[in-house]
């Protein structure tokens, strides 16, 4: 797959990351360079390969015992709440500009 600038710059405002031009063919010739990995990756002959099942994960203890007081009560730091959740004002980086 071919990967050139323009990929780059619309990867990183995905991501909204800030990248400088000087490292943006760098980085186009880095994600080439996995992007060729993966390929020689998908041509392995896995089918020999066991499909056995994962293992099953660590056993869970019961979540017991008593609650922790807290210091001060909650409405004093999330004055609204709804079904037992906090409810924050929303951050100013995730509102676009005409909101």
């Amino acid at each position: 797959m071919a990967i050139d600038e323009r990929d780059v710059r619309h990867v990183a405002g995905l991501a909204r990351l800030g990248v400088d031009d000087a490292r943006i063919a760098d980085l186009a010739a880095q994600l080439r360079g996995i992007l060729a990995h993966m390929d020689v990756l998908q041509q392995v002959d896995v089918s020999a390969a066991g499909a056995a099942p994962p293992p099953p994960g660590m056993p869970l203890r019961d979540d017991v015992g008593p609650g922790h007081a807290l210091a001060r009560p909650r409405d004093a730091f999330a004055p609204r709440t709804y079904d037992g959740f906090f409810l924050v004002p929303r951050l100013a980086t995730h509102e676009t500009a005409d909101e």
